[in-house]
């Protein structure tokens, strides 16, 4: 197959998705006897790739695949045209997603003891509604504490293609040190401000409400018996 058309085909099909595509959805939209295979799909998004050097837009590999989209260094005036606003998110809500990449599989128990205070479960359902974080299995221990992971749609929305693009641990020397690094991922990071470090007291604000979206939410009440139960369990 010719690999200018190829080419052409790639890019109509990644500017009229709503998200990335995989190689194997791309080698989909061909006929059986037509199908260019893996090999000839990246030639195309190679070349394609270089076409768009130097535009306003690139080729970018996600955790999903391949999107087209607008290069990050536009984003600052191009934002200006949306009416709707990312949303901003609490800290604590940023520090334990942090937490969750570096540190996964983990527990809302460990969770818990490297931030100090008491997990709100409206930060775990805000996380898991944006589809962030998942269940990725159980601790063996008492309880069965579920176990938390990063998602596709994580690596996604932080324009990474693997977890392997986060600055290693080894490179960060204290868990304060994580915001600013992913901030240099997404802008969305940078507008909660640097991760605050509680030690061991739990502000009434954070148990009390987390802003999200640029709204005061209300907690429910936290459950100390099943956090104790996690943090004296859940720690290997």
């Amino acid at each position: 197959m010719d690999i200018a058309h190829l080419k052409t085909v790639v890019e109509g099909a990644l500017l009229a998705t709503g998200g990335p595509l995989n190689l194997n959805q791309l080698n989909a939209l061909f006929p059986d006897e037509e199908k260019p295979g893996h090999g000839l799909l990246r030639e195309a998004l190679a070349a394609l790739d270089a076409d768009l050097e130097g535009r306003a837009v690139e080729l970018t590999e996600v955790g999903s695949g391949f999107r087209i989209q607008v290069r990050s260094g536009l984003m600052p005036v191009i934002s200006q045209l949306w009416t709707e606003k990312t949303p901003r998110y609490s800290r604590a809500l940023l520090e334990t997603l942090a937490i969750i990449a570096y540190r996964q599989p983990i527990t809302r128990g460990e969770i818990e003891q490297i931030r100090g205070v008491s997990l709100s479960a409206n930060i775990l359902r805000t996380l898991q509604e944006r589809e962030w974080i998942k269940v990725v299995g159980h601790r063996d221990v008492p309880g069965r504490p579920e176990l938390l992971g990063t998602t596709r749609a994580f690596l996604d929305y932080f324009n990474l293609k693997s977890l392997d693009e986060l600055p290693t641990l080894a490179e960060i020397k204290d868990i304060d040190n994580l915001e600013p690094e992913l901030e240099l991922v997404h802008p969305a990071m940078a507008e909660a401000g640097p991760l605050e470090s509680h030690g061991n007291e739990t502000t009434e604000e954070e148990t009390a409400q987390e802003s999200v979206g640029g709204e005061d939410v209300e907690q429910p009440s936290a459950e100390p018996e099943a956090a104790a139960n996690d943090q004296k369990h859940g720690a290997d």
